[in-house]
C-alpha cells in the first residue's frame, strides 16, 4: 500500500509499504532550513509519530546536498530579530529531531551528499547512517561565530566521544564519508550508483521488524548514558517484559521455538 501525504512546500514525503521518505527539498539553497523547513519537519515528524502503519523513516536530500544547515541569509535578512528568528528556526527543527528519536519507527539518514551545520546535526541523531563516498561533513556553526543546535551536544558525544566532538565543533573540520565511518559516525559507506539500493535494502529490512522493539531499543540507548547501572536494568527488565507480552514478542519466540521465519506486524 502507498499513498502520498499533503504536499509540503520545502520537503516532499511519501510512504509506501510502511516507509516513509522525508527528502529535504530546497536544492536550489543546498537543502539549508529556513522558518518554513524547520515548521515542516516537526510537522512531518508527528505525521510519522501519529500512523502505526509507518515503520521505517528515511531522511535524504534532493539535488548533490544532504544539507548545508541553517539558511544564514534569513538570520541576515532579520537583522536585530535574529535571535527570535534563530530561536524559532531551532524550536521548530529539535521538536522535529526529539519526535523522530523518541518514536518506534527506527530513522535512517541518506547521506546523499555534504552535511553541514544542523544537516550535521539531523545526520548524527538518526538512528543509522548510509553516506554515499563523496559525502562530506562538517559541524560549520563556529565557523559563523555560532554554537551548535540540533541535538548535537547531546549524540555527537554519544557517537564519537568527547574529545572528537570538541574537536569537530572548535575546529570545524572537515570529514570525508570514509572518515567518518572510521569514527563510527555513519555505518555504511557505498558509491553513488549504490546507493539507492544500499538504503532500500537496509529500509526494507527494518520496515518488515518488531517496530516496538525497535522503540526499546532506542528508548534504552538514549537513557543509557544518564542512568546508574541499577536504574538501566530495571528500565532494560520492564521493557523486555513489555515485548514478550506483545504480538511481535509472542511471534518472535513462537517462530524460534518452531525454527520458522517471524512475521512481524510492528504490535
Amino acid at each position: 500500500m502507498s499513498y502520498e501525504s499533503m504536499p509540503y512546500e520545502t520537503l516532499n514525503f511519501e510512504t509506501n509499504d510502511g516507509i516513509a521518505t522525508i527528502t529535504l527539498n530546497r536544492p536550489d539553497a543546498a537543502n539549508a532550513l529556513n522558518l518554513t523547513m524547520a515548521r515542516e519537519l516537526s510537522d512531518v515528524a508527528i505525521e510519522c509519530d501519529e500512523s502505526s502503519d509507518i515503520r521505517l523513516v528515511i531522511i535524504r536530500g534532493s539535488g548533490k546536498m544532504f544539507c548545508a544547515g541553517g539558511d544564514l541569509s534569513v538570520m541576515g535578512d532579520a537583522g536585530t530579530n535574529a535571535a527570535a528568528v534563530v530561536k524559532q528556526m531551532a524550536g521548530d527543527l529539535h521538536m522535529g529531531i526529539s519526535r523522530l528519536t523518541r518514536m518506534n519507527a527506527p530513522v535512517i539518514a541518506a547521506v546523499n551528499g555534504t552535511a553541514a551545520g544542523a544537516g550535521f546535526s539531523l545526520a548524527v541523531a538518526a538512528d543509522l547512517v548510509i553516506s554515499v563516498d563523496t559525502a562530506r561533513f562538517t559541524m560549520a556553526y563556529t565557523a559563523a561565530g555560532l554554537s551548535p543546535d540540533g541535538s548535537s551536544t547531546f549524540f555527537l558525544p554519544r557517537r564519537v566521544g568527547d574529545r572528537r566532538a570538541r574537536e569537530l565543533m572548535l575546529t570545524n573540520r572537515m570529514l570525508s564519508a570514509a572518515e567518518a565511518l572510521e569514527w563510527g559516525l555513519v555505518n555504511q559507506v557505498v558509491a553513488e550508483d549504490e546507493f539507492d539500493a544500499a538504503v532500500n535494502k537496509l529500509a526494507m529490512t527494518l520496515a518488515n521488524g518488531p517496530t516496538r522493539a525497535f522503540g526499546q531499543v532506542k528508548s534504552l540507548l538514549n537513557a543509557s548514558f544518564d542512568n546508574g547501572l541499577e536504574t538501566q536494568m530495571e528500565l532494560e527488565s520492564r521493557g523486555i517484559a513489555d515485548m514478550a507480552r506483545s504480538r511481535d514478542g509472542q511471534e518472535g519466540i513462537q517462530a524460534f521455538l518452531a525454527k520458522r521465519k517471524p512475521e512481524f506486524t510492528g504490535e
